[in-house]
């Protein structure tokens, strides 16, 4: 077994799927609801299999990566400004903020790093797969698991058979690129398509903020059902009335088969 094999069995307990939650948001967000207060924020999520973050706030949640059972450090690489959504950017300019030797000096188990392509511009495509590549060979010679995000430019969710073969095509794009996990959109019943594309483990993203509980327990059942090895949640858990208990919903629907309505009622 290889170290990454080693560092990326950790998001599987007892070879279930992962349930992660996204707390990265402030690099693109500010200051946003749920983690305003963030030492508080990580404390109310710490059942987690594993927690997304910026590096320089783990100094803010260190000890809940402390000890036996402690979830499982993911730590992005790159900014992209397609996630500044308050700002509208539509680009995706892509910028490397880490190296992959300073996320593992922080303590991390995994790295993350975005892509976003058809961009409208070859000349940025061709810069963010440059960018992308460099991320996962430094992963790979360091021996730790890249986690690929796939992120797409403009209205396109508003189109959903256009969406879903973006989303398709890139998965398999960003696997042959290095990629040893991918996060990213749930596109609905189609969905095992773009897991039967990739033979690596797959997570539905949240996206942002549902109408309900039932609605995000609902994605992550169908998600899970058609292949995903799991969920990266961020607002929809960190902005539940109860981020605890509703993250304790999550991983019973997700890792135990538990339709999103029995869930709900208990």
């Amino acid at each position: 077994m290889t170290g990454k094999e080693i560092r990326l069995s950790k998001f599987f307990p007892a070879q279930s799927n992962a349930v992660i939650v996204a707390i990265d948001h402030g690099q693109t967000f500010g200051a946003m609801e749920g983690l305003v207060d963030y030492t508080a924020a990580v404390q109310k999520i710490k059942s987690a299999d594993g927690i997304l973050l910026a590096a320089q706030m783990v100094r803010f949640a260190d000890p809940v990566f402390r000890g036996q059972g402690s979830p499982a450090m993911i730590v992005r690489l790159n900014w992209n400004t397609i996630h500044c959504e308050p700002w509208h950017y539509r680009e995706a300019q892509i910028a490397k903020t880490l190296s992959v030797a300073t996320a593992i000096h922080v303590g991390a188990d995994a790295v993350l790093a975005s892509l976003t392509l058809h961009t409208g511009s070859e000349k940025q495509d061709t810069e963010n797969v440059r960018q992308f590549a460099e991320i996962a060979e430094e992963a790979y010679k360091l021996g730790i698991p890249l986690i690929g995000e796939v992120f797409h430019s403009g209205d396109l969710r508003s189109r959903p058979a256009d969406f879903h073969d973006y989303i398709k095509k890139m998965c398999r794009i960003i696997c042959e690129l290095g990629a040893d996990a991918i996060k990213t959109f749930y596109t609905g019943e189609r969905f095992a398509e773009v897991i039967a594309g990739v033979p690596i483990p797959v997570f539905a993203l949240g996206a942002e903020k549902l109408d309900s509980e039932l609605a995000a327990l609902e994605l992550a059942y169908q998600a899970v059902r058609a292949g995903a090895r799991g969920v990266v949640y961020g607002r929809n858990v960190v902005q539940a009335q109860d981020p605890t208990r509703f993250l304790q919903k999550l991983k019973i629907v997700a890792q135990g088969n538990v339709k999103p309505q029995d869930v709900i009622v208990n």
